[in-house]
């Protein structure tokens, strides 16, 4: 079967740049701040616009990562015929280089613009924290990828940072007595996040030992990436249980599912060994993402 044409900057082709199946890793951060607020406030005093404007930023600088992912990767030469992941929308055609520095510097502004008034719900400090997420996007393609600190931004920029501060907004007083839980809470679903990372640099390492990038699965290994795979989703479920401090019904339901689920993905890996198949696993742990992001911030609420 022949590949459908995409036209050159076409509305498909800046669908399939923003790469909308990315978008389920930065709503769950924002979920479970967001259940952890509501839990706190019992929806007395809940900031419904902060709450928005935050899923509103999440979604902005995903795919404004994105498009400075896709650019600047097209212009290292990564993304050649050995590339094993998804098409890139500048390396396939369907996106020009200019067009997409023009997209990826519009996405940058707009992800300012709305993130601005969250400093009417958090302070002046929510600036600091814009700014080093713009920062951070940039340099994780151009810099940081490139020496083994990939996996701990998504540690901070996709559980520590995006949970703690969409809790802090969306609540009305904030305690360091309170706010510790939520730490703990941001840090599960960091690792959780981090699975996706680890299934893209599995797949990549021998592509990346080539090109001498030094990501944590070269520098660890196969074997390593394996046991992370299914330790950190394990322990982003002992958090969620301890934090709660449950032990009922629902809690063994919780973590049987969440444990299926990746242990399922973890056979999938193990039985496909290398490839771009490995591809299938990238699709199924970005569910697999979003379905302990909507499971946990039930369990937190419910």
């Amino acid at each position: 079967m022949e590949k459908e044409e995409i036209k050159t900057n076409s509305f498909k082709a800046w669908v399939l740049a923003a790469r909308p199946k990315t978008l389920t890793a930065a709503a769950v951060p924002v979920m479970i701040g967001t259940a952890m607020a509501w839990n706190h406030t019992d929806g007395e005093g809940f900031r419904y616009v902060a709450m928005v404007l935050c899923f509103l930023f999440a979604f902005v600088m995903q795919i404004d990562a994105n498009f400075v992912n896709d650019y600047f990767d097209f212009k290292r030469g990564n993304d050649d015929e050995t590339r094993l992941g998804p098409e890139r929308a500048c390396a396939q055609g369907w996106v020009t280089p200019s067009a997409m520095v023009k997209a990826l510097l519009l996405t940058t502004v707009l992800a300012c613009f709305v993130g601005l008034p969250l400093i009417i719900y958090g302070g002046l400090e929510m600036i600091s924290i814009g700014i080093a997420c713009v920062v951070f996007c940039f340099l994780y393609t151009t810099t940081l990828s490139y020496i083994a600190m990939g996996d701990v931004l998504v540690l901070l920029f996709f559980g520590i940072v995006p949970v703690c501060c969409t809790y802090y907004v969306e609540v009305p007083t904030v305690t360091m007595e309170e706010l510790y839980p939520v730490f703990q809470m941001s840090i599960g679903c960091g690792f959780v996040v981090d699975t996706l990372l680890i299934v893209n640099n599995y797949r990549d390492i021998d592509n990346d030992r080539r090109a001498g990038k030094k990501t944590l699965a070269v520098l660890l290994g196969r074997n390593s990436m394996l046991a992370l795979y299914i330790m950190l989703p394990l322990a982003a479920v002992i958090i969620t249980v301890w934090v709660c401090g449950r032990n009922d019904i629902w809690t063994y339901c919780y973590i049987g599912l969440l444990v299926l689920l990746f242990g399922a993905n973890f056979a999938k890996i193990i039985k496909i060994g290398e490839g771009r198949a490995l591809n299938k696993v990238l699709g199924d742990t970005a569910r697999n993402i979003f379905l302990y992001g909507l499971l946990t911030s039930l369990y937190i609420i419910l």
